[in-house]
């Protein structure tokens, strides 16, 4: 019997795929807000979270598992095909080359530590949704939510600047960084929840689906397992 995906499951997946690859892009900008120095992907990254939230809770790990490496993967095609545009050369008319190799010339350092940090973050992200779940009996959504996504982040931030930043920006900056990205993506969360809570109640309407991830495997590579 083949098996079918959901219309739900397959935007929310398409989705979070875009976030990803736009967050990655709109890190190239520095903006600044009341005071406080963030990127650009500060706009979008956080929607990858709420929607990993909503994969697990409504489709359990192996689901958010399989849009998680889905995600990896499409966000590493897009680098290699920047870095491979940005290495062919440019017509000699065209005027735009620095700004689009400052856009899509990611250092290598700066590939690895985007890539390796998203992955841990996602993971631990849709881990500690569907753990408190089962302890939970379904109940606390709200607070499944928050604090998956605290760790989540947390995790994100942790390998994320030391691995990018490492030895360029100050120690005692980076800290900084690191618990303003934190403490922001996380509120980010607590100012969307309300919508997120009503995405959800909707999707398990809709599709009819409540998974609680009893008796199966967290091994992050097993992506045959859905």
């Amino acid at each position: 019997m083949k098996q079918k995906v959901s219309v739900p499951f397959m935007l929310l997946g398409i989705l979070f795929n875009v976030c990803l690859i736009a967050a990655n892009l709109l890190e190239t900008k520095v903006i600044q807000v009341c005071g406080i120095t963030v990127t650009a992907g500060l706009l979008v990254f956080p929607i990858s979270y709420i929607i990993n939230d909503c994969i697990a809770e409504v489709w359990g790990f192996r689901k958010a598992r399989l849009i998680i490496w889905s995600g990896f993967a499409m966000n590493f095609f897009v680098v290699m095909l920047g870095l491979l545009a940005v290495a062919l050369p440019a017509a000699p008319f065209w005027e735009g080359e620095v700004h689009f190799n400052f856009v899509f010339g990611m250092a290598p350092r700066i590939v690895i530590a985007s890539l390796s940090a998203f992955l841990v973050g996602s993971f631990l992200n849709a881990y500690v949704m569907s753990r408190m779940k089962l302890a939970s009996n379904g109940r606390n959504f709200s607070a499944r939510a928050v604090w998956s996504t605290v760790v989540g982040e947390t995790g994100d931030s942790l390998i994320f600047f030391p691995v990018a930043f490492g030895g360029i920006i100050a120690w005692n900056e980076l800290l900084l960084m690191m618990c303003i990205q934190i403490v922001l993506k996380s509120m980010y969360e607590v100012v969307i929840l309300p919508v997120t809570i009503r995405v959800v109640n909707a999707i398990k309407r809709i599709d009819g689906s409540d998974v609680y991830d009893e008796g199966i495997s967290y091994k992050v590579w097993k992506i045959s397992d859905i």
